[in-house]
């Protein structure tokens, strides 16, 4: 994720992705990793383990929405029920092997509350988890 910091400086970056860097570098970051050393990128800070209890005050105490990005951390976030919406963008891609997008052995009702194609094939699913 570190390329938003500087990706005005690639040669024909796209608007969109340079509006994209904006908006990403304006936000606080947490990056759970127990191989990394240190974080580089501004707004960031680095967690050792995932503790639900704490992401849980986190949550409570936030003015925006919280993102979880990544399917290891997600299984720790769904496993906690700390998930309240799913946005999944699908891609017209087969790649056979790989990380699975979504965590296994977690089981989460959802409900679709909006969807939408775009012209290159990908589609954005938007769900809510139902309680």
């Amino acid at each position: 994720m570190a390329v938003w910091e500087t990706v005005e400086a690639v040669p024909d970056v796209d608007p969109v992705e340079v509006e994209y860097a904006e908006l990403w570098r304006d936000l606080d970051k947490v990056v759970f990793s127990t191989t990394l050393e240190d974080v580089w990128t501004a707004r960031t800070r680095l967690e050792r383990s995932f503790d639900a209890a704490a992401v849980r005050r986190l949550k409570e105490g936030a003015v925006a929405d919280l993102s979880v990005s990544g399917p290891a951390l997600a299984t720790h976030a769904f496993a906690a029920g700390l998930v309240d919406e799913v946005h999944l963008l699908v891609n017209p891609i087969l790649v056979g092997a790989g990380t699975p997008g979504l965590p296994a052995g977690v089981r989460v009702e959802l409900e679709l509350v909006d969807e939408h194609r775009f012209s290159n094939g990908v589609v954005h699913l938007h769900h809510r988890v139902r309680r």
